[in-house]
């Protein structure tokens, strides 16, 4: 089975008697279902809110850490986040939790068809966002009582093997075959030492989770499930997968002081996760994400 097949799929029924059930403001309104995430399914009503119902009981912790924390962190980031103001619990024939938040517009940066340019022009504000999101204040207040690096990303000696085993998986299914051009940056990363916890980090921004406004610009940052305490490098990702080369110094000069080591994990985490979507993307006839995930794993082997 998949990794993202659900445990439970909310279709449209269980979504119209879950939200009119707890969630009475938007009881009776438009629903369209927009999204099967990994772990979430996600509908949109009135073309104005979006609810997130998580599919796998893996998800619901990252689901409860939303509900409560990002509230909180909105108003400290320069960038739009969800804000869950509806908030709904078990019952109605749904174990977990979900909640309602305003609609972030725009589209994932895989449908935006971005040119270089206009990449190019999201690396200072990435890179502002993060740089706020990383601030030793921030983790102070907020993420005492977080997990520490669960999926242990700035693990190398974990992340590294399983770079390896998704190189093959890709090669296997002949969908691109990068095993030789990246084998002098896993021999590099699996040299490395596990990083320091220092951040809150937002823990899986990929290019999934940047929504691009119809200008080009950044509209804000969604699916905080994975939200932690972890080293920053593991946030810094979308600098090799989503920007050309030579945007890189502009996002390092905005973002501030990034250690080498933290960087080059970055590089390996930013090629696992685009060969993991790209077979996502292949399994789940998403063309334009397969296509994306493609480049951003050619782009991160870019110098």
């Amino acid at each position: 089975m998949p990794d993202w097949d659900p445990e439970i799929a909310v279709g449209p029924a269980l979504a119209r008697r879950l939200i009119d059930g707890q969630l009475p403001e938007l009881a009776g309104r438009p629903l369209e279902h927009v999204a099967h995430g990994w772990d979430n399914d996600v509908y949109l009503v009135a073309d104005a809110w979006i609810v997130r119902f998580p599919r796998r009981a893996v998800a619901v912790p990252g689901v409860e850490r939303e509900m409560a924390l990002l509230p909180l962190l909105a108003p400290r980031l320069p960038l739009p986040v969800p804000q869950p103001t509806h908030l709904g619990r078990p019952g109605n024939g749904y174990p977990w939790p979900f909640y309602a938040a305003p609609l972030i517009r725009g589209q994932e940066l895989a449908h935006a068809r971005l040119t270089d340019e206009a990449r190019s022009a999201l690396a200072e504000p990435l890179a502002t966002f993060l740089r706020a999101l990383h601030a030793p204040q921030l983790a102070a207040e907020l993420g005492r009582d977080l997990p520490v690096d669960p999926m242990r990303r700035a693990d190398m000696a974990f992340r590294v093997p399983m770079a390896r085993g998704r190189l093959d998986q890709a090669a296997a299914a002949r969908l691109l075959d990068l095993r030789a051009a990246a084998e002098n940056l896993l021999a590099s990363a699996a040299e490395l030492p596990p990083g320091i916890p220092t951040a809150l980090t937002h823990g899986d921004l990929h290019l999934r989770h940047l929504i691009v406004a119809p200008d080009g610009s950044a509209a804000g940052i969604i699916d905080w499930g994975d939200l932690c305490r972890a080293d920053p490098s593991i946030d810094l990702v979308l600098a090799w997968g989503m920007l050309p080369p030579a945007a890189r110094p502009a996002f390092r000069a905005a973002y501030g002081a990034i250690d080498e080591a933290d960087w080059l994990r970055a590089r390996l985490l930013s090629l696992l996760l685009a060969i993991v979507l790209a077979i996502y993307g292949h399994a789940t006839a998403d063309a334009a994400l397969r296509a994306e995930a493609i480049s951003a794993a050619r782009r991160t082997l870019d110098d």
